[in-house]
């Protein structure tokens, strides 16, 4: 059972042969490290001044008509003043920051926890917007920013005639 564990080098003769310098617990390390690297990697999880900082990635969501061009950001346990938007010519950026502490004093004990999030998101989006429509509200941890179409980058529809 410990066998599958172990790390194999494959001849050329395709059998496997394990390496006689390296223990069993050596290889379980190192794949367990690799685990642990792997997970971390999907919750944004980096090294800073010694310890962790959380940062997270909140989900987009964009869609386009004919019409406008809608992106909500899901953003739960935010308010809107911890939160910006900016648009520019390429895009939409959407930062914020999330601090959130916590304290319980009791007659023996005291307990005190702080927590902070901080995120940045770019958004690109096409050609013939008009930036001087653009309506952002924020409800029940939804941001939802709408950018209307340029009337002269709607197009026209041509018709056409058989013949």
């Amino acid at each position: 059972m410990i066998r599958n564990l172990l790390p194999t080098v494959w001849r050329r003769s395709e059998t496997p042969l394990r390496r006689a310098e390296e223990s069993p617990f050596l290889a379980l390390h190192r794949e367990m490290n690799r685990m642990f690297d792997d997970f971390s990697r999907g919750f944004d999880l980096s090294p800073f001044d010694g310890g962790w900082s959380w940062g997270f990635s909140p989900p987009v969501d964009v869609r386009e008509d004919e019409k406008e061009v809608t992106v909500k950001a899901e953003l739960p346990g935010m308010e809107e003043k911890d939160i910006e938007v900016n648009l520019a010519d390429n895009g939409l950026t959407i930062k914020g920051e999330k601090k959130a502490e916590k304290e319980e004093k009791g007659k023996d004990n005291w307990y005190r926890e702080t927590s902070y999030g901080a995120f940045h998101r770019f958004i690109p989006l096409p050609e013939g917007l008009d930036k001087e429509k653009v309506d952002a509200r924020f409800k029940n941890g939804v941001l939802t920013v709408t950018l209307r179409r340029l009337e002269e980058a709607k197009g026209k529809k041509i018709a056409i005639k058989a013949e």
